[in-house]
């Protein structure tokens, strides 16, 4: 990475509990908080934010969304009160050069979001922008959409994308260190696999993988935002493994930068 370039990083989220639960994962996302440069702001993708059309928060204070049910109260009354950015917005809008909507009442920072900064930084200090997924758009779309976002990274902003490349919450068990399934490390090893080697199109095109892949993904938001890291893959720039596992049988926690 140069000196001057900013890292791009998919962290695999996982539970939410995560957020007030530590474990190896959230040590590694902690861990490379503290080896990275300061950003100037972050532009996050998470799963949890898919639209019709492509939105951006644009709002100077951003809020905390507590976006899911059934937890402890303590995850409720988690803040992560990051300044926004109304500047990257208009950034990020003129970059990607299709038609963007500047949100700045009805969203914020969300869990898939959040529970991650917490970690990378947690005292909160870094504006936070998160752009949406349109829902419209298919994985090739999204990939050649996120390659607009590369000079972000040669401004001092750091590209977060948050999501799980194995993620079926119909298969999970809840129990702790539960086995995986051979499904779920088959297609989690595949990837990481074609990602060291190169091969974006083969992970753009991941239902050609057969049954373990569509078993892994049955849909597609907790995978897009991966293709949106490895998009930002230059000449020269590696991808690095930070933490992988399977947790609860199907949910990959995968963590991997470019840089």
């Amino acid at each position: 990475m140069t000196s001057h370039r900013q890292p791009a990083v998919f962290a695999g989220h996982g539970s939410p509990m995560y957020a007030i639960e530590p474990n190896r994962y959230t040590a590694a996302w902690a861990s490379l908080g503290k080896s990275l440069k300061r950003p100037d702001a972050i532009l996050v993708i998470s799963a949890h934010w898919v639209t019709r059309g492509v939105w951006v928060t644009a709002m100077p204070k951003p809020k905390t969304i507590h976006d899911f049910g059934g937890f402890p109260q303590a995850l409720f009354d988690i803040q992560y009160p990051a300044p926004g950015s109304p500047a990257l917005a208009d950034r990020v809008k003129e970059l990607l050069d299709v038609p963007v909507v500047l949100e700045e009442n009805e969203w914020g920072i969300d869990h898939g979001a959040w529970s991650v900064l917490k970690y990378l930084y947690p005292d909160a200090n870094v504006p936070v922008v998160q752009l949406s997924l349109d829902g419209s758009l298919s994985a090739n779309e999204h990939y050649e959409l996120a390659k607009k976002l590369r000079p972000l990274r040669d401004e001092n902003i750091l590209i977060l994308a948050s999501g799980n490349v194995v993620h079926n919450l119909r298969t999970i068990h809840w129990e702790e260190g539960a086995t995986p399934y051979p499904w779920a490390k088959e297609f989690n090893d595949f990837f990481v696999s074609e990602m060291k080697a190169n091969h974006h199109e083969t992970l753009i095109h991941w239902e050609q993988f057969g049954d373990a892949a569509h078993l892994s993904i049955p849909t597609p938001e907790h995978y897009w935002p991966a293709l949106y890291v490895l998009a930002q893959q230059e000449q020269g720039e590696v991808p690095k493994t930070q933490v992988d596992g399977i947790e609860m049988g199907s949910i990959g926690m995968l963590t991997f930068t470019i840089q």
